[in-house]
């Protein structure tokens, strides 16, 4: 055995999965699938029969949780699909900056400074016109695989 001491650079998380498996054909629609590596959410599912010489098969229509862009798969259903970890946690709006991102304050009382403003125009105004008009402003932030995106949000009402 050697004496030195072995230094370990860690540059993963808690070694917590992105996604986890599940069986093609137990995903349903309204549920969640990697497709093309990016996370989805489910909106049909159909399923073809057996053929002559092998499985049946699911077809799936899903939409890019973050994108918006609609990708299709098909997998035998006996086989495993990956699932990611969608997380949805709710921030309250502090401060909006010229450069496009938010400041968010966290359940535990820290700041949140690293999420840009939705893509989806019909959000940014709503958060841009409520924030203006000096609501108290509360936005659900999807997160999935890494990334992080403003996907709602809710007005608690006036400062």
């Amino acid at each position: 055995m050697s004496d030195e001491e072995h230094q370990f650079e860690s540059k993963a998380d808690a070694g917590a999965s992105k996604t986890y498996p599940q069986q093609a054909g137990t995903i349903r629609k309204n549920g969640y699938i990697v497709i093309k590596a990016r996370p989805c959410k489910v909106v049909e599912v159909s399923t073809s029969k057996t053929g002559k010489h092998g499985h049946a098969k699911c077809h799936f229509v899903a939409i890019d949780i973050f994108t918006g862009k609609k990708l299709e798969d098909i997998v035998p259903s006996s086989h495993n699909c990956d699932v990611p970890h969608v997380n949805r946690t709710d921030y309250q709006l502090i401060d909006i900056s010229e450069d496009g991102f938010v400041s968010l304050l966290t359940e535990s009382g820290n700041t949140k400074d690293d999420l840009r403003l939705p893509t989806d125009e019909n959000l940014l105004t709503q958060i841009k016109d409520g924030f203006a008009e000096g609501k108290d402003l509360v936005v659900s932030v999807m997160s999935a695989m890494g990334e992080e995106q403003i996907c709602a949000l809710k007005d608690i009402g006036p400062k």
